[in-house]
């Protein structure tokens, strides 16, 4: 196994996730969206999100090892799952989830004992409550595999879940690749990226947009959504730039695509520190840039729609509604 000195990778996917937690508070920028409101909140560790098969919100708990359900209009939550490995380090555990034939599926990260922990770092298969079944081990395979890029994490960190293809592609924020990882528990390498920081997902038939947050210190211009098809050697193309801090994207009301930033990173300030409270982003890609829509979001994690309005989960465990995102 190779490991390499310079820490930027790792860091900079650090900083997307190391806060003190605040609350989050927002206002729109553009006049159209409507007020963001509070629709829940005391998450143990709110990171990644999906909307289900029956039109609710799913949302990971990383400190707990949880996935929970939230009612999209009246913010009332229900635990799926508490067999998740929990958190053992200031960041992973439980952090992204996806459906799959109408089976939920969660992505878990730095939870093996290369990092202290004793669980697997991979794809999980919700059955129930209380069943919860490996069924990708990508912190193996990422040690059998090393990136072609710094890293000092041998397991890697992986951030971002999508189904495609019968599988599901799976960002790495630390070893800067995209990859495919199929039921069966193969993985293969879609694409290796220099110091990108890939974060999000969003994929829409054989069609796939990609966030990347890019190196520290995290400039606007570095925050680029990315679009490419396939799984064997695509070409990517770039959609917009623009967002400082890019954690997701996503396609939005009249098939437009939304950014969301974290915020602003502060100059000067060592990698792995987060952006400046209050500087988080709900953003709208118009002709190559990320324009603003919703500002003063407080550090968001994740973004989903459903119909024009928009639902933001944060760091500190709360989810924000936004009417009228389109509007």
């Amino acid at each position: 196994m190779r490991t390499r000195p310079r820490m930027l990778p790792l860091l900079a996917a650090l900083s997307l996730v190391l806060v003190t937690p605040t609350a989050a508070a927002a206002s729109t920028a553009s006049g159209h969206p409507g007020e963001p409101e509070l629709l829940a909140s005391g998450l143990d560790g709110g990171s990644g999100s999906t909307v289900g098969p029956d039109g609710a919100l799913y949302v990971t708990e990383g400190v707990a090892g949880r996935l929970t359900r939230i009612d999209p209009e009246t913010g009332d939550t229900t635990v799926v799952a508490d067999c998740l490995p929990p958190r053992v380090a200031p960041v992973g555990g439980a952090i992204d989830v996806a459906f799959l034939h109408g089976t939920a599926y969660v992505l878990v990260t730095l939870v093996s004992p290369e990092v202290g922990g004793s669980d697997v770092a991979g794809i999980y298969r919700i059955g129930g409550p209380h069943t919860c079944t490996v069924v990708a081990d990508l912190g193996t395979w990422s040690l059998q595999h090393p990136p072609d890029t710094d890293f000092v994490v041998p397991v890697g960190l992986q951030f971002a879940l999508a189904p495609y293809r019968g599988g599901f592609l799976v960002t790495d924020g630390h070893h800067n690749r995209v990859l495919f990882v199929m039921l069966d528990g193969s993985v293969h390498q879609v694409v290796q990226l220099p110091n990108v920081v890939p974060t999000g997902l969003d994929v829409r038939g054989s069609k796939v947009w990609l966030a990347e947050a890019g190196p520290v210190p995290h400039r606007p211009k570095d925050g680029q959504a990315l679009t490419f098809s396939g799984t064997t050697s695509p070409e990517l193309r770039k959609v917009a730039s623009g967002a400082p801090l890019l954690v997701d994207v996503e396609l939005g009301c009249g098939g437009r695509l939304f950014g969301l930033a974290q915020g602003e990173f502060p100059v000067g300030q060592p990698p792995a520190t987060p952006a400046i409270a209050g500087t988080g982003q709900l953003r709208v890609a118009d002709d190559g840039h990320f324009r603003v829509v919703v500002d003063q979001l407080d550090r968001p994690t994740s973004l989903e729609f459903i119909g024009d309005t928009a639902y933001v989960v944060t760091l500190d465990g709360e989810v924000w509604r936004i009417p009228d995102v389109c509007g």
